[in-house]
């Protein structure tokens, strides 16, 4: 029985060429030994089993070999080269920092350094996981790391290139390694294969080039693991079967029954999914890069951002065809805010079945909207009866509105801008308002009493006061206000009006305070002015004068109201009053004051 080596021993690249995934590095080594320009120190950082040692042992091997041919590879022939190959070479020393960290440790080396190479032109010490070093390790090393002998080349390696010390960091040139690509690794597997005569389904390859994650050694390590369990023939069933990865059918089911909007198929595929052993979060987080790769399959210009082998790639493309962007987004969505609260639920198991429910009612939903609309929209008809008075002495009846069932009031079509219409209080006070009126309800147009007061929230009136439908010739704002009346009202009702008017400025800081410390002060009947401090806030309120006006004349319900901006001192002299003049105030505004200070027989001393 032959000795079993594992591939990832086996098949270890031994030149430039063969080494998978890190072409910019390798080429960049190969130049440097071209020139002849080496440098004292080198720092091969990146993931676990991504070459970086192996590179580091090629380089090392490239430097002493004594036949360079011309693309600047070892030639595996000369002295130095087979003594590499069999493990004996002298030149090349490789220490684990994990287990020599100290400085006695380091202080050895320093010694070592000393001996010039035996065979060969430099004595390479290459270094692995040289973070492990501690700090007082790593400052002995400085001074031999900056100023090596002529023969010495030190190659450090590291997956952890954050706990390395910047002085160190400094001596060396930094090489990051990447993540190897899925593509790159599955082609990999796909040669040594070959090379072991093992028949290989291309899904299965890409299976295991997807678990490694970007680590060469790790697919090589479970290459050899389903070898054992499969033999000579390599199925993808049996590799996602010993890997304990969920087959892609599942999701393309459970996706097909949200698109469906089928409830309990989506719960019994995922009950199905926990009795097979599997994690729901695991599930969740497959469920959401299955969203995510049907996403990218939608546009022609992401497909090669799928990793994927070809059969599956075909049902993806067919699938997606299937599936709106906007439920994949709302799907992606729901997914991943699942996994997010995963760790923190009490019943985990019920946090994903929501999630799947979530899923299912997105096209539910849309199925439900579309169906809406597509109906033909129905013309809903309101017969408005109004009643005139007899007679002179009669009183005046408010109109009557007879509205046929499941029918809604019609917006009355005209070539006036629409305004905004006060709350469901305001038309209470406006119909009181109308009764009491000498003014009977047959001299007003039935449209303008339909367009005059329907309850309405005051953000309606916010969002009112924002549009400008109508300008005239100059470009100003122009609006009519003949559907208003011409109610009476208080300074206190108009302080009231524009403080409300301020709260829906609180979006404007500046404009907002203004608006709560500066009242408007009459000045004639329904003529009002507010004194401002200089030109740059009149400016700023006369470009808001238009919405102001019809904000408080909407609110007002008078359609003479007008206001104006003047600049002026709003700085008055402050007044004193005498106790008796303040007594005086007091008994204007309560009588009783006057009583109770009789009664009392009180009297300032």
């Amino acid at each position: 029985m032959d000795d079993f080596i594992v591939s990832a021993r086996k098949y270890r690249p031994d030149n430039f060429v063969s080494v998978v995934g890190q072409d910019s590095i390798t080429k960049t080594l190969k130049n440097s030994i071209k020139t002849n320009q080496l440098a004292q120190a080198y720092l091969f950082c990146g993931p676990r089993g991504v070459g970086k040692t192996t590179c580091a042992r090629i380089f090392a091997k490239t430097i002493n070999c004594s036949n360079v041919n011309s693309e600047f590879e070892a030639c595996n022939e000369c002295e130095s080269c087979v003594a590499f190959n069999k493990l004996r070479s002298l030149n090349i020393h490789e220490l684990d920092a994990a287990s020599n960290n100290s400085v006695d440790d380091i202080r050895n080396l320093i010694d070592q350094v000393r001996i010039p190479p035996q065979l060969g032109s430099f004595s390479v010490y290459i270094i692995d996981e040289v973070h492990m070093l501690s700090s007082a390790a790593f400052n002995a090393f400085l001074k031999t790391l900056e100023e090596p002998p002529k023969h010495v080349v030190f190659i450090l390696a590291t997956t952890e290139k954050h706990k390395i010390i910047p002085t160190i960091l400094s001596r060396c040139q930094i090489f990051d390694f990447n993540r190897i690509g899925v593509d790159d690794i599955r082609d990999r597997l796909e040669f040594v294969a070959q090379k072991e005569n093992i028949n290989a389904e291309h899904d299965a390859l890409q299976i295991i080039a997807q678990k490694a994650d970007g680590a060469m050694r790790d697919a090589l390590s479970i290459f050899d693991q389903i070898v054992s369990f499969s033999g000579k023939d390599i199925t993808y069933q049996n590799t996602i079967k010993n890997l304990n990865v969920l087959d892609y059918e599942i999701y393309f089911d459970i996706t097909n029954a949200f698109l469906n909007a089928n409830y309990s198929q989506s719960l019994l595929i995922f009950d199905d999914v926990i009795r097979k052993g599997f994690e729901a979060n695991y599930f969740i987080t497959g469920l959401a890069s299955h969203f995510r790769d049907l996403l990218i399959c939608k546009d022609p210009g992401t497909i090669d951002l799928l990793e994927v082998g070809k059969n599956i790639k075909e049902k993806y493309l067919e699938h997606a065809k299937n599936c709106s962007v906007s439920f994949l987004f709302q799907a992606i969505a729901i997914a991943n805010k699942t996994d997010l609260n995963y760790k923190a639920s009490q019943n985990k198991r019920l946090l994903v079945e929501l999630a799947l429910l979530s899923i299912c009612n997105v096209e539910n939903e849309a199925l439900i909207n579309n169906t809406e609309s597509s109906k033909p929209v129905e013309s809903k008809k309101t017969e408005v009866v109004v009643e005139q008075k007899t007679s002179v002495q009669e009183e005046s009846v408010p109109q009557k509105t007879i509205m046929k069932e499941d029918a809604v009031p019609q917006t009355t079509v005209s070539s006036e801008p629409v305004v905004a219409k006060p709350t469901e209080e305001k038309l209470e006070q406006k119909n009181d308002a109308d009764t009491q009126s000498d003014d009977p309800v047959g001299e007003k147009s039935v449209s303008e009493n339909k367009s005059s007061y329907i309850g309405v929230s005051i953000k309606d009136i916010a969002k009112s006061t924002e549009k400008i439908i109508e300008t005239d010739s100059s470009g100003e704002p122009k609006i009519s206000y003949e559907h208003l009346g011409t109610d009476d009202y208080t300074d206190e009702k108009l302080k009231y009006v524009w403080e409300k008017y301020a709260e829906l400025k609180n979006d404007d800081p500046r404009l907002h305070s203004f608006l709560k410390t500066h009242v408007p002060v009459r000045e004639s009947e329904n003529h009002y002015l507010v004194t401002v401090e200089h030109n740059q806030i009149k400016s700023k309120l006369d470009a808001e004068l238009f919405n102001t006006l019809k904000f408080l004349k909407t609110e007002l319900n008078n359609r003479h109201f007008e206001l104006r901006y003047v600049v002026g001192n709003t700085k008055h002299e402050k007044t004193y009053k005498s106790d008796q003049e303040k007594l005086e105030d007091m008994i204007k505004q309560n009588p009783e004051v006057k009583n109770l200070r009789d009664q009392l027989n009180l009297d300032f001393e």
